[in-house]
């Protein structure tokens, strides 16, 4: 697992994905911070990374990113990490767009 906080290469992703997933990499994405951990079993796993570096729990968002699929279409918002009806998200899936948004907007500053 590891934290990314600066524009990555793609193929990086790939390298760290083989070790589990192979056509897809889980990450937790700070939207605070603009950071993700990438390459954890489970979302859990890099939610615990990121709290661990500091990060808020209200911050964390768990995605799944598939390397298959058009980069348009690539994130997958499904997570059990993202169940918080604290947050008025009932679901796995991210419901808020503008948090949506928000996670494309720092995937795709994060990973080239």
């Amino acid at each position: 697992m590891k934290i990314i906080r600066e524009k990555t290469a793609l193929d990086e992703l790939k390298e760290l994905a083989k070790e589990d997933y192979v056509s897809m990499i889980k990450a937790v994405i700070d939207i605070e911070k603009e950071i993700m951990a990438v390459g954890g079993e489970l979302n859990a796993d890099e939610e615990m990374l990121l709290l661990d570096d500091g990060s808020k729990q209200k911050d964390l968002w768990g995605i799944n990113i598939e390397f298959e699929k058009p980069r348009s279409e690539w994130i997958v918002f499904d997570s059990l990490i993202n169940v918080r009806p604290r947050n008025h998200n009932i679901t796995r899936a991210i419901e808020n767009p503008e948090i949506r948004q928000k996670i494309v907007e720092i995937v795709n500053k994060l990973v080239s």
